[in-house]
């Protein structure tokens, strides 16, 4: 084990029921415990997105038992990485963090045909952000 301390991302989302779901999800699923992974909204929703859950269920993760949790100041300040998917100015700034704004459409009130598509999409770009930040070392 290196001695450099474990990455943290925070996926941010209005609703936390949908993309930011989705993201925190494949991060883990991906990079396991080489990297903290959050999620928050700006304004939580009550549950989590069922076409969401349908859609991630089929790529063999399950999130049913996630739940929307709301955005707080000491999320954003513990992460090194805050990824924001849409919430605009209600994301809080910190100076130090790297901020990386990603542009999906939003699954709320999708069916799963409509979210396989940002599925695919914010898996792919997770894949890149595991390279980049928790590459695999050697086993």
């Amino acid at each position: 084990m290196s001695d450099t301390t474990t990455p943290s991302v925070l996926f941010v989302c209005v609703h936390n029921a949908g993309r930011s779901q989705m993201a925190a999800a494949f991060l883990t699923h991906l990079a396991g415990d080489r990297v903290q992974v959050r999620s928050a909204g700006s304004a939580p929703a009550e549950t989590v997105n069922p076409a969401v859950v349908e859609a991630m269920a089929e790529a063999g993760i399950d999130i049913s038992a996630e739940v929307p949790k709301v955005l707080t100041v000491e999320a954003v300040q513990a992460s090194d990485v805050v990824i924001t998917m849409g919430c605009g100015d209600t994301c809080p700034v910190f100076p130090g963090k790297r901020y990386l704004d990603w542009e999906l459409p939003d699954p709320a009130g999708q069916g799963v045909e409509a979210v396989r598509p940002i599925r695919d999409e914010i898996e792919k770009r997770i894949r890149g952000l595991v390279d980049e930040i928790a590459p695999a070392g050697e086993v």
